[in-house]
């Protein structure tokens, strides 16, 4: 008779699949009137969407106000990407938002009335090596399957490049809806 702890040792720990799927939230699953306010040191000022403030190039003395990014205004979904965000649910994927926002609160608030409860992560930081360093964070802890979509290109390559450090993770890495080999 085969014992179960016979059959539990010829598994190999490090053969196990570990999925883990993350996706950012402006501009990747929705559009929102939340904008970036800066005061330059001249005094003018400007007002950035998500997406312009993803390219933004700080000059000195900016000053940036986040105060809009404590809500979800006017949130319009991208349905193609939120149609796979879905099938990942119901495949039973572990789920994570990853969004550079500051507050966790509203995007949660925003999923529970779409009755979804998918982990969010809120970096408080547009720097795209702290996502890198996030989804680092997630392999160390044994996760080797790993899909990620962004619509900031500095996001995507930023996660790109653990592709090297980790050959053994399976990357599958998405800008808008354009792979990333």
């Amino acid at each position: 008779m085969i014992k179960l702890t016979d059959i539990l040792k010829e598994i190999d720990d490090s053969k196990l699949v570990k999925k883990v799927r993350i996706f950012d939230f402006d501009d990747t699953l929705v559009k929102t009137d939340s904008y970036v306010y800066v005061t330059h040191q001249d005094g003018s000022k400007s007002t950035l969407s998500p997406g312009e403030y993803a390219v933004y190039m700080e000059k000195p003395g900016d000053q940036f106000d986040f105060s809009d990014f404590d809500k979800v205004t006017n949130p319009k979904l991208i349905k193609q990407n939120v149609d796979i965000l879905r099938q990942q649910v119901r495949e039973g994927k572990k789920i994570v938002i990853l969004t550079a926002r500051g507050n966790y609160l509203p995007i949660k608030q925003f999923f529970q009335k779409m009755k979804l409860t998918p982990y969010v992560v809120a970096l408080g930081h547009s720097d795209p090596q702290k996502k890198a360093d996030y989804i680092e964070d997630l392999i160390k802890r044994g996760y080797n399957d790993i899909a990620f979509m962004d619509d900031s290109i500095k996001n995507v390559q930023a996660v790109d490049s653990l592709r090297y450090k980790y050959p053994d993770v399976k990357f599958v890495i998405k800008h808008h809806d354009e792979e990333v080999d």
